[in-house]
């Protein structure tokens, strides 16, 4: 019986990330908001239509040209599709710092250079 799981396991489709999978959902409730086919999207955004399927599944993460084709073609702004969404929803990051945790860090060993 595990066997057999893992014969059909090729077929079933794998989500990239939680990201995608929400930048997937939001692309597809636009065009359907629209009531346009993934052909359409894809001859009006020059993508195909089943770059377009990958994408609305979550099984591809999309370039930020990509995405800014597809807002421009549903006449919306690339930032919703993009909006709240974090590193996070990425997967698991090997720390949290930030670009202020850098400069701070940086900042506090230098005054402990100048002190010593």
């Amino acid at each position: 019986m595990f066997r057999a799981w893992d014969e059909h396991a090729g077929s079933v489709p794998k989500i990239h990330s939680d990201a995608a999978l929400e930048i997937g959902r939001r692309v597809r409730a636009v065009r359907q908001q629209l009531g346009i086919s993934l052909e359409d999207l894809g001859e009006l955004a020059e993508i195909s239509w089943t770059s377009i399927g990958k994408i609305e599944r979550g099984a591809s993460s999309p370039t930020a040209e990509t995405l800014i084709r597809l807002a421009s073609a549903l006449e919306v702004d690339p930032g919703s599709f993009l909006s709240g969404i974090t590193s996070d929803a990425y997967g698991r990051r090997a720390h949290r710092l930030t670009a202020r945790d850098l400069i701070k860090a940086r900042s506090e060993q230098g005054d402990r250079r100048g002190r010593a």
